[in-house]
């Protein structure tokens, strides 16, 4: 049976106050979970998706971790009306930021409130292996580090196989592919995991590839809000033609060239749930019923649910004359 994708009503048990921008909600939520996984919220008539800080090795409860940003309209209104008690309607955990089963070290970079899901695999990893473990965390100043006391105390207990260097804006600049090389060193044959704002990622990518790091040895949690994409009318029409079936309703459209089943289903003017639209969130997906589509990115689903047919809709592309599509 495929993962249930369904969504859950999940109770604040209490509000952690991390930084003057950041909360931990500690939830009460018996969800089975992995380190490095997160939810997703259903709030105000959209869907957002936060990984979790927790690690099922370390804690007796699941917590996940929000930080407010401009214009966020989700983030903001959870800091602004959710107090202890509350209820949302969340997803089971998903996601495949995950530890691989190996001892090869693992060394992180995270931005901001990217430290998130690299705090519950620290987590893990020191709990459940014998892995070296280096992370550097970017951040603004001083005042905005979140969980700087928590790594402290990880560095304390575990001298021997943990590093954590605090990197701060203010005072050095930004990162500079330099010094991720640098704090690379000689573990080229490490896991290597980055989570923070876009451009972060970017310059530890290509720092990380440029130093000799094979590219699957590089994981990235991404979870940005892409924009809407360009005009569909511009498309070039192909042979074929997409069904979507979302909330009782059924659309056929024909295909574009490069065009997402999640593009389609908008073209057809249905509102299909989305979040991240880059692979990684699975709040688009869907089952083909009939047909077959190619996933650009895949970071949510396992092979299972692709064999059962579940897509990625924000990344699927038809690769057969009739595909049909259909939403839970």
């Amino acid at each position: 049976m495929a993962r249930d994708h369904g969504f859950h009503p999940v109770r604040i048990k209490r509000i952690v106050q991390e930084t003057a921008d950041a909360r931990t909600y500690v939830l009460d939520a018996p969800f089975p979970y992995r380190a490095g996984q997160f939810l997703t919220f259903k709030a105000c008539g959209t869907l957002r998706s936060y990984s979790m800080s927790s690690s099922p090795d370390t804690d007796d409860e699941l917590m996940t971790t929000v930080k407010r940003v401009p214009g966020g309209l989700v983030s903001n209104w959870m800091h602004d009306n959710l107090a202890e008690g509350d209820e949302l309607s969340a997803t089971l955990p998903a996601g495949v930021f995950c530890l691989r089963e190996t001892e090869a070290p693992l060394v992180a970079f995270c931005g901001g409130s990217g430290v998130t899901p690299i705090l519950s695999l620290v987590k893990s990893a020191l709990a459940t292996t014998g892995r070296r473990v280096r992370v550097l965390s970017a951040n603004r100043d001083a005042g905005s580090v979140i969980f700087r006391a928590a790594l402290d105390e990880l560095a304390e207990r575990h001298p021997d196989r943990f590093e954590i260097r605090q990197h701060l804006d203010d005072a050095g600049g930004f990162v500079t592919a330099g010094q991720v090389r640098e704090f690379t060193g000689g573990d080229r044959d490490a896991d290597f995991y980055l989570c923070g704002p876009e451009p972060f990622m970017d310059l530890a990518e290509g720092a990380l590839l440029e130093h000799g790091v094979d590219a699957e040895q590089i994981f990235a949690e991404r979870f940005e809000h892409s924009s809407d994409s360009a005009d569909p009318s511009a498309a070039e029409e192909k042979e074929g033609t997409v069904t979507i079936v979302l909330d009782g309703k059924r659309r056929t459209v024909p295909q574009h060239t490069g065009e997402t089943l999640l593009e389609s289903a908008r073209r057809a003017g249905l509102t299909p749930p989305f979040s991240c639209e880059a692979g990684n969130c699975a709040t688009c997906i869907a089952q083909i019923t009939q047909g077959e589509a190619k996933m650009r990115v895949n970071n949510a689903l396992d092979d299972d649910e692709v064999t059962e047919g579940w897509v990625l809709t924000c990344q699927g592309e038809p690769v057969t004359p009739e595909v049909t599509v259909v939403y839970e």
